[in-house]
Formats: structure tokens, sequence, C-alpha cells
């Protein structure tokens, strides 16, 4: 049968623009729907936007530092709608090469929401497209939970195009989304309280991350409301009441929800379709990212594995592949750095304490360093940076590293290609560091903690 394309790509974020634009580079006839602005939730309301509002807020941290260096700033005032359009301005010209990428390579860009009629067939708009294969890529969307007042809160989505920077706010959410944020407002000026239901925020990562963070955002004014949840928001005249279970009440200009994101599935037609997919919404699909439907496809944040953009597109490069030249790859989802833009930055790689505790019991041996940082020496604060490496005492292998500490994303890329070398602590020990910085601190600690 001839089908108008060789491969359809639903969703044109990271992981599906990375599968269009290599496959039709190899030569497929390839097309791609997506019904908002090119390039997903990465590039227009998550990693690129949020890091530059991290950007901006942590300027406040170093005006506060700066008369220790000499340096005198009578008065600073920071201007919301100025970050926000340069913001904005910036998306648009990415938006523009991600068109630019896809057109290049020959990939036809198809604008609207796509539904899939069986197995081969893709509807957009109007239009029936036919495909030999189809692939899923439509990501994840924000999940706010029903309670008394939930329509009138925002997500991270809208808190990047608000018209007015709030004077006072509550996020809730305890993961990394909600973490970052309260970071970000806070850095901005804002009075900034976070509500979560756990004890600790940040589940999932290392425990010594999640109490140092924990720490640093109490230092810095960040008010935490732990083991509490959102009973009620009401609409009042300077704002909204909010109602904590606690039976606190809270009068705030904007309420923030990052309390998860669910897969973004919605008005797909999977109903019809032979494709099983897990209690929670994600697509069920075997390491060659093949649904139960031959010809049906999906990968990134939809398929619920690890939902960062470098893991889509490197699942994307797998996928691209097989569709090229019919050899099926699979991608390595071990020892995967991930960074926490918080304030400071965290970022890990490897095993936490816990897991490596879990996996090989007493045959470890942990290394913890903290320290105050050289800047902080004439620029003052009570910021100290933290690290930790964890090794398996048998081997001498490093298989966790961690820190706490600005530039933290920076250090601990590097530092992953040796974690995924299988580098020991005597390769660390025997690496000369580079002085004075706060990096090297991973090449000279030396004794191990009970």
């Amino acid at each position: 049968m001839k089908y108008d394309f060789d491969l359809f790509v639903i969703g044109a974020g990271s992981g599906g623009v990375r599968t269009a634009r290599m496959s039709a580079s190899k030569g497929l006839k390839v097309g791609i729907a997506e019904y908002q602005a090119l390039g997903g939730t990465c590039v227009n309301v998550g990693c690129i936007p949020k890091k530059l509002f991290v950007y901006a807020s942590e300027y406040s941290h170093i005006f506060d530092q700066a008369e220790g260096f000499g340096w005198s700033i009578a008065k600073t005032e920071f201007n919301w709608d100025i970050l926000r359009e340069n913001k904005n301005k910036e998306i648009e010209r990415l938006n523009k090469i991600y068109n630019n990428l896809l057109d290049h390579v020959g990939v036809k860009v198809i604008r609207g929401r796509a539904s899939i009629l069986d197995p081969h067939s893709v509807k957009v708009g109007n239009n029936v497209y036919t495909a030999k294969n189809i692939l899923i890529a439509t990501g994840g969307t924000p999940y706010i939970p029903e309670f008394p007042g939930s329509k009138l809160v925002v997500t991270s989505n809208e808190a990047f195009y608000l018209k007015e920077l709030p004077r006072k706010i509550i996020i809730v959410g305890g993961g990394y989304i909600a973490v970052e944020f309260a970071g970000i407002f806070k850095g901005l000026g804002v009075e900034t309280h976070l509500v979560y239901r756990g004890p600790l925020f940040l589940k999932g990562f290392d425990s010594d991350v999640r109490n140092k963070i924990k720490e640093e955002y109490e230092n810095q004014g960040v008010v935490l409301h732990f083991s509490t949840d959102v009973e009620e928001v009401k609409k009042i005249n300077s704002g909204y009441c909010v109602r904590l279970s606690t039976k606190e009440e809270i009068d705030v200009d904007l309420v923030m929800y990052a309390t998860g994101r669910i897969p973004n599935i919605k008005d797909l037609g999977l109903e019809s379709l032979n494709i099983k997919t897990k209690s929670n919404g994600t697509i069920i699909v075997d390491d060659y990212f093949n649904t139960s439907e031959p010809s049906i496809y999906a990968l990134g944040d939809v398929i619920g594995r690890i939902e960062l953009t470098p893991v889509a597109i490197a699942e994307g490069m797998a996928l691209s592949n097989f569709f090229v030249t019919g050899m099926r790859s699979s991608v390595d989802y071990t020892n995967i750095p991930t960074a926490i833009f918080s304030q400071p930055n965290s970022a890990s790689v490897g095993l936490t304490e816990e897991e490596a505790i879990k996996i090989h019991g007493i045959d470890l041996r942990i290394y913890k360093s903290q320290f105050r940082p050289m800047k902080a020496t004439l620029g003052g604060g009570d910021s100290k940076v933290f690290m930790k490496l964890i090794v398996i005492h048998s081997s001498d292998v490093v298989i966790g590293c961690h820190m706490v500490g600005d530039y933290a994303g920076e250090i601990i890329q590097g530092l992953a290609v040796a974690i995924k070398a299988g580098a020991t602590k005597q390769n660390f020990d025997s690496t000369v560091g580079i002085h004075p910085t706060a990096a090297e601190e991973f090449v000279t600690m030396r004794q191990p903690v009970d």
C-alpha cells in the first residue's frame, strides 16, 4: 500500500522533532503535527524559559554580595515586564529555529490537533493523512487535583506569562518544578510560601541533597509548609485566601500548583486502538518504543520513563535509526545526570545513598564535604556548598555523585562522563584538581564518613 508518509509524528517537542528531523534527513518522507508552538514543553513552558527566569532571580543574590567586592549599588529595581517580554522574544526566536530545522530536511509541518483514526491514519482538522508508521510524542501537561477553588490557581505554564509579578505567592508541590519556582519568585523579591503534603520535598533525590536545599531555602526566607495540604482557595478583594490543613489561612496574590504532570493523550484517539496504557495514562512501550499496535510508537514524557529533554532526544535518535536502517536499538537509562535549578543549584548522577544501600548493603563508602564557597569570604552570606560521592567498597567504583552549590549542573555534567565510564575512587584521587574552584573538592575528598 502507498502511504502519504513513511512516518507521521504527533507532537513537535524535543523527542518528536529529533525523530522527524533525523528520519527525514536520511530520506524518509515525514510529517509532523503540532497544535501549539513548536519546541514542546522544554522550549515554550519548561527548561528554557525556566532557566532564563532562574538567571534573572539570581541577580538579587549577586547584588547582596557585590559590596564586599567593592561595588557600591545604591538601589536596584526589578522590572517584570522587561523580563517577560524579552523571554517571549527569545522563545519566538527558538520557535522559528525549530520550524527552519524541520523545513530544511523536508519535514511537512501540519498545524492542528491530531487524532489517530486507525493504525495507519491520522486526522488533523478536516484532513486525513496515511503513514506506514505513527509516532506519539505528545509529552505531558500539568496536573491540578480537584478541590474547592481549584479553578482559581495557575500552573507553571501560566506562570511564564503573568501580567504582574505577585507580591506574595503560595506554590503547592514538592517536585523540582515547585522547588525551582520557589527559588525564582523568592529571588525576584516575592514573599514565597511552599506547601507540600509530604515531610520533605524532592522525593526520590538523595536525602542529604533534599535536606541541604531545605536548609538553603529556609536561610533565604522561603516559608516551607511540610506535611500540609491545601483545603480550599477562595477569591477575596486583595487576591486569594488559602486555607491549609493546619487550619492556617494565608492571603496571597497568586496560587501556583506544581503537583506533577500527566500524559498529554486527551482526544488522541487511543480508545479505539489496541494501545495499552498504565493506570496513570502513560503509554506502554517495549524496549524499542513500540506500542501494542505494531505500526504505532511512542517516546518522551508520554511513556513516563525518565522525563527529561535529553532522554527524549536520545530515544528519538534510537527510533529514527530503526526507521531508517531497520536495526533496533534501545536507550541505556542508567547513570543519567540531572539538575535541579534551585538556588543554589543541585545536580546528581548515579545512585542516591538510599538506592545504593538497597542494592549493595554495607559494601559502601560514603564521602561528604560541606564548605563555604570562596565568593562568600568577601561577599558574605550563609550558603555552603555540599558534595557527596558514593563508592562500592569492594570494587572502588563510584556509583553516585551529588552536589548542591553554584554551577552544580555544569560540574556534574563533566563528572557524569566519568561515572558512565566506570571511574573508581582511585581515578578521582589521582586526578589533579583545578584550583581555586569548588569542583576540585570532588578529587580531594579522602576520608569517608562513618
